[in-house]
């Protein structure tokens, strides 16, 4: 084994749920503010999924109040507490990047049936 691999590997999450690009998931985030800490929830749209082992992220985008807000989590940090899939969305692309063009209906994903 390579001793990169062998050093990250304690650090791994062991079990993630099974998602994909376009899916819409809810991450739960540790929030810290001051000596409280929180956790709060970030729903939103998949559109990318970046590097592999421990370094993986993903790109997560929501649209509040007409102003999108894309937020990068790294899956095995420490500050992510869950993963949960929301709906599948059907797409046949690896990044959706084109979804930063669109409001409102264009900017929805299909779901997978």
């Amino acid at each position: 084994m390579d001793l990169m691999q062998a050093l990250t590997s304690q650090y791994m999450k062991p079990e993630l749920p099974q998602f994909a690009i376009g899916d819409t998931v809810r991450v739960h985030v540790k929030i810290k503010e001051g000596s409280r800490e929180r956790i709060q929830a970030f729903e939103g749209t998949v559109i990318a999924r970046k590097h592999g082992g421990i370094e993986e992220t993903i790109t997560v985008r929501r649209i509040s109040y007409g102003v999108g807000c894309e937020k990068v989590f790294p899956l095995h940090g420490p500050n992510v507490v869950d993963i949960e899939v929301v709906r599948r969305g059907k797409v046949r692309r690896a990044k959706l990047y084109y979804l930063r063009g669109r409001m409102g209906k264009a900017a929805k994903v299909r779901e997978k049936v």
